[in-house]
């Protein structure tokens, strides 16, 4: 009986063998790594949850961020700003979504208010809010109040604005560019302004204002996405092995034969 099986075990069935043992290998190796990605990304989400708890920044240590070096520490840290809106300046970033619907993030620079002794005239991009569109005139801007004086808001550190893509640069590399744009560069905004731009963005939180709604979604680093991949990743590992063991094993040798 068992010389009769040796001898059914030709090419092909060694051929399926290990083609199959590939692929269960590939598939767990896949599956674990997506695992160790998802580890990677709580570890993150814990340390930023972390700097989010911790006190507000001083402004003065927010003026200082020259680079993205000295930026990453500082991300989701909460900070209190104060200073003045630069009147005329606000940008409208077009196709930005909140509670379902398409409207604008506007953007205003703010003029921080430092205290005496330090380095003057630093200007920080804030993301205020979002509004929702005019579908009839779709070049029609909103009604956004931008008070003149001393302001306070809060806020969290963030980096560029979050950017979208488009078929072609957007408007906005000179003197008189539209006011609704696709994405925002924060180098050419400040050579198109002459602001002394920080290279960062600051993220308004608190009730909204001025026409504005601040209901800014928590920050997710895709956690439950590295699980499903690793789901499939290992059913599919699942699958290989059964389909190999019933119809290279069960089939061949425990069916009767006639």
């Amino acid at each position: 009986m068992n010389t009769d099986r040796r001898a059914r075990l030709g090419w092909r069935f060694w051929l399926i063998t290990l083609a199959a043992l590939a692929a269960v290998v590939l598939t767990a190796s896949l599956g674990r790594w997506q695992l160790s990605r998802a580890a990677q990304k709580l570890a993150l989400q814990a340390a930023l949850d972390e700097r989010a708890a911790q006190p507000p920044l001083a402004m003065q240590s927010l003026a200082e961020v020259r680079d993205d070096r000295a930026l990453q520490p500082l991300l989701h840290r909460q900070v209190q700003l104060r200073g003045q809106w630069v009147q005329g300046a606000s940008v409208f970033l077009d196709n930005r979504q909140m509670y379902g619907r398409p409207g604008f993030f506007v953007f205003t620079p703010l003029r921080l208010a430092l205290p005496a002794g330090a380095e003057p005239g630093a200007v920080v991009l804030v993301q205020r809010g979002w509004v929702l569109r005019d579908f009839l005139q779709r070049t029609r801007l909103p009604e956004v109040a931008t008070p003149a004086g001393d302001v306070q808001l809060q806020g969290r550190v963030a980096g560029a604005p979050s950017r979208l893509y488009e078929f072609q640069p957007s408007a906005g590399t000179g003197p008189g560019s539209s006011r609704i744009r696709q994405n925002l560069d924060l180098a050419a905004f400040a050579a198109e302004t002459g602001l002394p731009l920080l290279p960062l963005s600051v993220v308004q939180t608190g009730a909204g204002s001025g026409g504005l709604s601040r209901d800014w979604p928590a920050v997710d680093n895709g956690v439950d996405k590295h699980y499903g991949y690793a789901f499939q990743w290992f059913g599919l590992c699942a699958l290989v092995a059964i389909l190999y063991v019933w119809f290279q094993l069960v089939r061949r040798f425990a069916r009767p034969r006639p």
